[in-house]
């Protein structure tokens, strides 16, 4: 094989594994439906261009019936932001209430992912994962970027205490028995 077809095939594998990944990295967790967008509102204005905005977006956990999460998230406007390729950046603000009797759907284990969406064309990607303290019998929701290379100490913490939900939900869960 000449150096010119195998310089060709590494750039071929190259840009496999940069399509490969930049999928994988925006894929959604696995049983997380599409979050409901409540509202936007636009913060800097762009002439030409759509305004750079917070989107308030509303998601049920999809493995503990009865929690909802509410996330806010800048989204970039300009040019890049309507073509999507503008890295967003990892300010994401999180409240997670129970809006219904708890129900556990399986076990889980501490830190699992329970939202996942691309924050960028290329390997960022905000998570909301969940965890239990069995102490105080409360689940814990954080919302954090990451990339491939490097993250970002950027976080949002909320947390649901399980409580009996009106007055024929008697029996006490306690999270700490679904945790693996």
């Amino acid at each position: 094989m000449t150096s010119q077809a195998i310089g060709h095939q590494s750039w071929r594998n190259a840009a496999f594994l940069v399509l490969l990944l930049t999928f994988w990295a925006g894929s959604p967790a696995s049983a997380a439906d599409e979050p409901d967008l409540i509202f936007r509102r636009s913060t800097v204005f762009k002439l030409l261009s759509p305004n750079d905005k917070l989107a308030t977006y509303g998601i049920d956990d999809p493995e503990v019936e009865g929690v909802a999460c509410h996330f806010t998230v800048p989204e970039k406007g300009g040019y890049k932001g309507w073509l999507g390729i503008a890295e967003q950046v990892s300010d994401i603000s999180l409240a997670c209430r129970q809006i219904g009797p708890i129900r556990f759907k399986s076990k889980m284990e501490q830190g699992d992912d329970m939202f996942r969406q691309r924050r960028s064309l290329f390997f960022k990607k905000m998570q909301i994962v969940r965890g239990c303290d069995a102490k105080r019998n409360v689940l814990v929701y954080m919302v954090y970027s990451d990339r491939l290379i490097e993250g970002s100490p950027e976080n949002s913490t909320s947390s649901v205490p399980i409580m009996p939900w009106g007055a024929a939900d008697t029996a006490i869960k306690k999270c700490g028995e679904f945790i693996q």
